[in-house]
Formats: structure tokens, sequence, C-alpha cells
């Protein structure tokens, strides 16, 4: 027979004080539940921004004359272009368009005042990475409407009849590495850096933390095993995984979304054993430090936010403030987005990857000493 027990407020107190008493305790759970809510606010609050102003532009500027400066001026007062370079021609801006080291070319050619006072329109030419259309697509629309007021105060008196209704300067915009600004060239490869930092660093987040659950940790001190040895081999069979994850989405993306793919898929693969071997060694690391599962789980998705908000696969990088790209730039999902983007978009070499390597070769050496270090502690 079922005996019913009214409801007690003593009981269901004791429950109450149980629970916090537990929270205490779990101290990394309860950071969780406080960090995560302020890493969002903060990003999403300052650090997002959809309308990325002050992009980097180079210039090529083979005219001198007024009214080519007052144009320069004017692009820059919109807000969208910091003009931070000069090029000699436009192979050296080719050049910086394919390493990613500007946002725009602006070349404003020879005579350019002299044929604009006869009337003749002359072209400017202005080149953009568009890999990212996001990053592109205002400022270029700031640039159309420039065209007919940029120089409105230079066009009175004499040169009234210069400043008819059509612009007295042809702006032709070439959108390079994808100039029909499809979407899914910029998302599809970038989802190869995603996913591969959200699997890698969970699975392998909970690999010591599961030895410990189970028991079986006994068995690893009992061997005459050193801390890089177990290491290393709970890190190998995963990388398999992860080529697996990543010829699956090269598949899809070629023939499914038809990405185009210019670069050298052997170069990405070398490249991809590192940026996986970085991101199973943030799990290791993490499976060190956290004292059960769920912990191994909480401080993954600790590592996963940030890179995914600050990487520039949701929101361009550009766009962000300073102290935003510079904590953005540990990342190494940051700097893997840019080879891979660069690699299949931009037909990129080892040449121009090459400053996006090393820091993702000097994050994976740091992530698995400090998980030797702590791999031994957790030893003793």
């Amino acid at each position: 027979m079922m005996i019913f027990h009214p409801f007690s407020l003593r009981r269901f107190w004791a429950m109450v004080i149980k629970e916090f008493i537990q929270m205490r305790r779990d101290r990394v759970t309860f950071g969780m539940m406080i960090g995560i809510p302020l890493i969002q606010l903060t990003l999403f609050g300052f650090a997002i921004n959809s309308d990325p102003k002050h992009l980097s532009t180079a210039l090529i500027l083979a005219d001198q004359g007024p009214q080519g400066r007052t144009l320069l001026h004017a692009i820059a007062d919109s807000g969208y272009f910091h003009l931070e370079r000069q090029l000699p021609n436009e192979a050296a801006g080719h050049d910086a368009l394919a390493r990613g080291e500007v946002q725009f070319v602006i070349n404003i050619p020879v005579d350019f005042s002299r044929d604009l006072l006869r009337g003749a329109r002359p072209a400017v030419l202005v080149e953009a990475d568009a890999t990212d259309p996001a990053a592109t697509s205002n400022a270029i629309g700031a640039l159309n409407s420039l065209m007919s007021t940029a120089l409105f105060n230079d066009l009175k008196g004499p040169l009234r009849y210069l400043a008819p209704a059509d612009p007295p300067i042809d702006l032709r915009i070439h959108p390079m590495y994808n100039p029909e600004a499809i979407t899914q060239y910029n998302i599809v490869p970038g989802l190869m850096g995603v996913v591969l930092t959200m699997t890698m660093v969970m699975i392998t987040g909970l690999a010591i933390t599961r030895e410990r659950e189970s028991g079986t940790m006994e068995n690893l001190l009992s061997m005459p095993t050193r801390p890089l040895e177990v290491l290393l081999g709970k890190i190998i069979p995963y990388i398999l995984v992860g080529y697996i994850q990543a010829a699956l989405i090269l598949v899809a993306a070629r023939f499914l979304f038809h990405v185009p793919m210019l670069g050298s898929i052997t170069l990405l693969l070398l490249v991809t054993f590192l940026f996986i071997t970085a991101n199973l060694a943030v799990g290791i690391t993490f499976s060190t430090i956290a004292q059960n599962q769920r912990q191994a789980i909480q401080m993954s998705f600790f590592f996963f936010l940030p890179s995914l908000l600050l990487s520039g696969f949701m929101f361009p990088f550009r766009g962000m403030p300073a102290w935003a790209q510079t904590i953005g730039e540990g990342f190494p999902l940051t700097h893997f987005l840019r080879i891979v983007r660069g690699i299949l978009l931009k037909g990129n070499t080892l040449a121009d990857i090459a400053p996006h390597i090393w820091p993702i070769a000097v994050f994976a050496a740091v992530a698995i000493i400090v998980g030797m270090i702590r791999y031994r502690q957790t030893l003793d």
C-alpha cells in the first residue's frame, strides 16, 4: 500500500540547500554558469558588428592632381576605408588581396584629373576581396553613392558643366574571388574549421576524464608509459576521424555546393593535420583539468564559443574592435579559416599562407606542453 506524504517545506528547503552546497563544491560548473553569459554579453554587445568600417585599403595612385586627392579624402571620410598603404602597381595589389593583407585596392589612373576636367569621365578601379560578401557589401554601396558627391565642391564655377546628373567618374568595382557574392563559397569552406574545432576538442576532452570515471586510470598508472606516449596515443586515432570529417566537407563543397577549388588540396590537407593536432591537444589539456566528463564538455564549449564568434566565421573579422581582433588572432580557427578560404577560393600557395601556419603551430605546441604537465600532475 502506497503511503502519501504531504509536501514538506523542511524537506524542500533541505534539497535546495543541498543543491547550493553541491554547486559551491563544483566550482568549474559554477564558473561556466557565470562566465559563458558574460562572454556572450561582451562579444555580442561590443565585439560583433555586421557593418564593418575602417577596412584596410591599399592605394595605387598614378595621378597627383587635386581632384584625385579630393576623391581620396572623400573615400577616407566615409568611414568604411582605412587607407593604410600605397602600392606601386596592380600586381602588388593582387598579391596583397590574395594574402588577405588588405580588403580593397583603389586604383586612380594616370591623368585622372586632366581627363576629369576635359569631361572624359575617367575610370577608377576598385578591387575587393569578396570572399566574405558581408565584409564588403556596405563599403561598396558607400562607394557608389560617393561618386556623385565626392567632387561636388570642386566642380563649381567654371567647372560647373562637369557636374551633370550622372556621376563624372566611371567607378569600376571588381569583387575578386567571389564575384557573384555567393554565401556558400564563404560559409562551406569555413565549416571545415568549425566542425573540426567542435568535435576534436569535445571528443578528446572526455578522454582522461572517462579513464578516471571508469576506473581504468589505475591501469595507466601501473604501466611504464611516459606522459607524451599516453597523450599521443590518445590523439592519433582521432586524427583519422578528423580527416574523415574534412573529406566529407570537401566532397560536399565540391559536388553539392559547387565551391571552386583553385588551390592545392594536398597543401590544405597537410595544414589540416596541424590544425587537428592543435584542437586535440586542447581537448587533452581540458581532460586533465576537468574532474568529470560534464566539466570537460563545459570547458570545450567555453573554448568553442569565443573561437566561433571571434574567428570571422559568423561575422566580419575586420568589423570587430581592435581588442577583439587581438583575442581572435590567438585562436587557431581564425588562421585556419583564412588558410582554407585562401587555398580554395584564391589558389593560395604555401608562401601565401605561411603567416597563418606558425600561429597554429605555436598554439599546438603550447597546448601539448600544458597537457603533458597537467597529465604528469594527474599521475602524481
